[in-house]
Order: C-alpha cells, then sequence, then structure tokens
C-alpha cells in the first residue's frame, strides 16, 4: 500500500506516485485537498481499475472524512423523499493545525485560485478568502468566521451526489491570521501565490511565527455540513476535536 501524504498538492502537473502504483499493481492512497489535481487522479481509473489496483484520492479529514458526512447526509435526506437542494462545507482549523509548513503552502497557493462553486446546477467563480459567515461549530469552537475556497468536495459532491448548490468554507485562529490570508488574496500578486517556489520561501519566513503561535492556540480542528432540502428538510453534520494531528 502507497499513502501519498507528501503535499502540497496544488500546482502539481503530474501524478507520479500514483501513476507508478498503478504501474507496480500496489493499492494507493493519498489525502489531496486540490480540486485540479483530484479530478486529474480520477482519469486514471480505468487504467486503475484494468490493473486491478484500488486507488482513492482526497481521503484526508477534508476532504475525505467530510465527503462520508455529506454522502450520509444526502442519503438519509432521499430516504425521507428529500432532494437536498444546498450543500455547505464549513471547517475551523486553529493556527496550522499542527501541520506546520505543509498546510501554511496549501493555504497560500489556494488564495491564488479562483474559487468553484456551484449555484442552482451552474458552475460559478468566486474570490479566493471573500464571502465571510460566522459559522457555530459547536461546543469548544464556537462561531468562528469561515470564507470561500476552492477544495475538491465542492465539485465531486455536486457530480456525485447530484446537489444543485455547493459551496465550501475555512477559517482559522487567531482571527488576525484570517485577516492575513484575505490581505494576502486581495493585495499579492495573482502569480506569487501560483508559483510554489516562491510560495515556499514565503512560508519559510511566516512558519516560525505560526509556529509559536500554535503552542498558544492548539490544533482544534471542527467540520460541520450543512443540508438544505426541497422539502424544509435541513439537516447538519459536525465532527470536532481537540487536535487535527490525533
Amino acid at each position: 500500500l502507497v499513502v501519498h501524504t507528501a503535499g502540497p498538492f496544488q500546482r502539481e502537473a503530474e501524478c507520479t506516485v500514483l501513476q507508478a502504483a498503478i504501474s507496480t499493481k500496489t493499492a494507493y492512497i493519498d489525502v489531496c485537498d486540490d480540486m485540479d489535481y483530484s479530478w486529474r487522479a480520477k482519469a486514471f481509473h480505468e487504467e486503475a481499475k484494468a490493473q486491478g489496483v484500488p486507488a482513492i484520492t482526497t481521503a484526508g479529514i477534508y476532504p475525505g472524512v467530510s465527503n462520508v458526512m455529506a454522502a450520509e447526509l444526502v442519503n438519509a435526506a432521499r430516504s425521507e423523499d428529500g432532494e437536498p437542494e444546498r450543500l455547505r462545507f464549513f471547517y475551523y482549523t486553529a493556527g496550522s493545525g499542527g501541520a506546520g509548513p505543509t498546510i501554511l503552502a496549501t493555504s497560500f497557493l489556494l488564495l491564488g485560485e479562483d474559487v468553484i462553486a456551484y449555484n442552482k446546477g451552474e458552475e460559478i467563480k468566486l474570490k479566493p478568502y471573500s464571502g465571510v459567515l460566522n459559522i457555530d461549530f459547536g461546543k469548544g469552537v464556537r462561531k468562528r468566521d469561515v470564507y470561500l475556497l476552492n477544495l475538491p468536495e465542492v465539485k465531486s459532491a455536486h457530480k456525485f451526489l447530484g446537489v444543485p448548490t455547493v459551496s465550501a468554507r475555512f477559517g482559522t485562529a487567531p482571527f488576525f491570521w484570517n485577516w492575513g490570508m484575505e490581505a494576502f488574496a486581495n493585495f499579492l500578486p495573482v502569480e506569487l501565490l501560483r508559483d510554489k517556489d516562491k510560495v515556499g520561501k514565503l512560508v519559510e519566513q511566516i512558519d516560525p511565527l505560526v509556529r509559536a503561535i500554535d503552542g498558544i492556540v492548539g490544533e482544534r480542528v471542527s467540520m460541520r455540513v450543512d443540508l438544505e432540502c426541497s422539502n424544509g428538510r435541513n439537516t447538519i453534520g459536525l465532527f470536532s476535536h481537540r487536535k487535527l494531528s490525533v
């Protein structure tokens, strides 16, 4: 079994590890959190199937566990004659969640991508780290601001779960990290945010400060998935844990 956790997956042009796994008939799983990469990986479905290789992409906590939560909500709604109309993913992670440079680089690279969302079946593009909402994540996390990001579960939920309106938002703590992310999205050149090498150098400069603050804010994580249906049935899935690294 190959477990591919060597992110960030953003701006990767090839699915080299997946291809190697298929060619050697080795089972494969990754924790990809990039829309382009995940759909590039899905393009190897028939090849993996022909080789008899089980291969799973986007199998981390989000996306991954969050997709399972969404599927459960959708299936439960349809079993009660409800037709899903809107699905929203909300994520919160304190600091870097203990992931350090990798999650920092991922976050910065995502700021260079248009946000793909769906509104009544139509694909729309939105500005990254915009559209702030204040979401209640319940006990231990409470209300947190979350912002639009381009995440792969949005497209997969629309395509495979058949939900016409889908979006995903993310927020962090302390609050000024969100302000910093918003400022980066608004004022840094897109070319810089899409350059993996330059983002890596930026992360090197910021990482010591982030790690210092991580020691204060911890690494609590929470996921909330909201589903609204045509029959007025609204359901929420919620998962929280005090340590993302556990």
